[in-house]
């Protein structure tokens, strides 16, 4: 029986390795990504459709949207780690189940969101889509808690520490910082030239930084190497 409990101790440990490494890889790519869509959205949207009558005004919505998406965007992709380790586990049901918790919040959020919020706050209806996004970001974070507590109650404490968290946000913001910097000594260029000149530094400065918080996944990127911790 000792033996049974200690190989099964050593599984969850390796499992738990496994998982807390994937989590810090998606989230080194996904929080600059997120925090892109939430202060730089204009700037992407303008340099991916802002031609012809595609105007100003269209790229602002799509940059609301954006703006919306980034509040559940990495507790999504998380998710989706915690689901494919609950499937490796054989357990098919428990992301299901959480899986429907999302999608009902969604809904119940949703409504008030997109229909209710914008002439709460006397704004024009059509970003009810933005209301749309960020209550499916919500959803999103609840889906996530519960998978996450679910399986630390399986395998043992897992996720991100609060000190990788911070380092990657941090880098993010500066970074975000730095492009906006860029955008205010460029006025009136093309969203295309504005797009290079800003997302380019941006996604250098966020990898120089967190280069220099010490992140192995940093290092790794720069040819480095390093084990995640």
């Amino acid at each position: 029986m000792s033996s049974t409990a200690a190989v099964g101790q050593e599984v969850n440990a390796d499992l738990r390795n496994r998982l807390d490494r994937g989590l810090r890889q998606i989230a080194f790519f996904v929080v600059p990504s997120a925090m892109g869509f939430l202060a730089l959205g204009h700037i992407l949207a303008g340099a991916l459709y802002q031609t012809g009558e595609f105007t100003r005004s269209d790229t602002l919505y799509v940059w609301g949207i954006l703006a919306g998406s980034a509040v559940g965007l990495l507790a999504s992709t998380l998710g989706r780690l915690y689901s494919s380790t609950y499937y490796a586990l054989k357990d098919t049901r428990t992301p299901l189940r959480y899986a429907g918790v999302r999608l009902a919040g969604t809904v119940m959020l949703g409504f008030p969101f997109a229909l209710a919020v914008p002439g709460l706050v006397g704004i024009d209806p059509k970003w009810g889509a933005a209301g749309l996004t960020v209550s499916a970001g919500i959803a999103a974070w609840i889906e996530f808690a519960l998978l996450r507590r679910t399986m630390n109650r399986r395998i043992g404490r897992t996720g991100l520490t609060i000190g990788f968290q911070a380092r990657l946000w941090t880098a993010a913001a500066l970074a975000a910082g730095v492009g906006w910097g860029i955008q205010s000594v460029a006025p009136g260029w093309a969203p295309i030239p504005l797009g290079a000149i800003v997302l380019v530094p941006y996604g250098l400065v966020y990898f120089g930084l967190t280069t220099m918080f010490g992140l192995p996944e940093a290092r790794a990127l720069w040819g480095k190497g390093g084990v995640a911790r």
